[in-house]
């Protein structure tokens, strides 16, 4: 989330683009719920994008190899520990376009299908059980933020986007930023004070 709030943050424009978006497909006298994610491809293409640059565990699980096999023309035999590591498929120029660039429109294919080397949660059936759940709850309240709140940065610099290494993709320094309630805000305030 804070990786996805830090990208919008450095790129107005996108952000623009997804509160319109928001704005045009959510009834403004309510908040997003589960129903509305499907509405919003935009949205969803900034979670995928988020979770390409800044996987959740740059290495995912370690696997066995269950039979000899060749993987990037390497032999792998039987038993043997394959990691694989998601931050560098998902910054190969070979497979992206500006690997490194913050561009959700790269998840617009048209036809419904999503890069599949975009993994931030493995893939097959060793895949992670909660992905769904994770783009889930990363739509609703991303979603929930954008149609909530006026976000800014604090001054005119971008957002340092460094990452620590270590198991986890985590940012440097914490984010910080700027938000204003949006008038919808008053709406649902006024609106859960009267069935108080």
């Amino acid at each position: 989330m804070e990786w996805a709030l830090a990208n919008l943050l450095n790129h107005p424009t996108i952000l623009d683009k997804v509160k319109a978006e928001v704005d045009s497909q959510i009834d403004q006298n309510r908040l997003i719920d589960e129903s509305d994610l499907s509405r919003l491809p935009y949205l969803l293409n900034i979670i995928s994008e988020t979770l390409r640059l800044y996987p959740p565990a740059p290495l995912l699980l370690p696997h066995c190899s269950s039979d000899d096999c060749i993987i990037g023309g390497f032999s792998v035999p039987r038993g043997t520990i394959v990691l694989v590591n998601a931050w560098a498929i998902h910054r190969d120029p070979e497979q992206w376009s500006e690997p490194t660039s913050f561009k959700p429109e790269r998840f617009e294919s048209g036809d419904g299908n999503v890069n599949r080397l975009a993994i931030p949660f493995g893939l097959g059936r060793r895949a992670c059980p909660g992905a769904s759940l994770a783009h889930k709850m990363m739509g609703l309240t991303l979603g929930s933020l954008i149609q909530c709140f006026e976000w800014k940065r604090i001054g005119d610099q971008e957002v340092d986007m460094v990452e620590v290494e270590g198991l986890t993709m985590h940012r440097e320094k914490p984010l910080e930023t700027l938000c204003r309630p949006r008038e919808i805000m008053d709406k649902i305030l006024s609106e859960s004070s009267r069935n108080v």
